[in-house]
């Protein structure tokens, strides 16, 4: 079932203004309450809407280091312990099976240099052995958004 015009204002709303309220959100749709709700609802149910979160300032915690690491497994036939590994570590925030010449692409968020380390060495590396990887790490962002380029086509 394809998105309406309704329902692509709902999601831009939401991924803008996460803690808007059923009534400022009924507002924008020139829709009641309860029948914004259930459109929310059904698009939650559809599961083009995930979930919700808090977005919070990486910094202000003590991840100070972001970094870009590029992982080449050595067979194909390790992909399920190294993803089940990359599930386990709360370090990584994205991991993208891409083409080219390396298999994944990880950003990971530390504390430091030794905490990527650790991460690289002891977690990655040192229990599943077999991986070749490839660390860039960031030094200022520019632009880091949630907000998907949507449309109503």
């Amino acid at each position: 079932m394809p998105l309406d015009e309704i329902d692509y204002k709902v999601l831009q709303a939401l991924m803008t203004q996460g803690r808007i309220t059923w009534s400022e959100l009924a507002s924008i749709l020139e829709l009641s309450a309860p029948a914004t709700a259930d459109r929310v609802r059904r698009l939650e149910e559809r599961g083009v809407i995930q979930g919700y979160a808090a977005l919070i300032d990486a910094e202000s915690i003590g991840c100070d280091l972001t970094a870009f690491i590029t992982v080449s497994l050595a067979h194909p036939n390790q992909r399920l312990d190294f993803l089940k590994k990359v599930e386990e570590l709360p370090e990584i925030q994205e991991c993208h099976h891409v083409t080219g010449e390396d298999d994944y692409w990880m950003k990971v968020r530390c504390r430091n240099t030794k905490d990527l380390e650790r991460l690289i060495s002891d977690e990655l590396k040192g229990t599943l052995g077999y991986l070749k990887t490839r660390t860039t790490i960031v030094l200022s962002t520019v632009k880091e958004t949630v907000v998907l380029p949507i449309g109503n086509g």
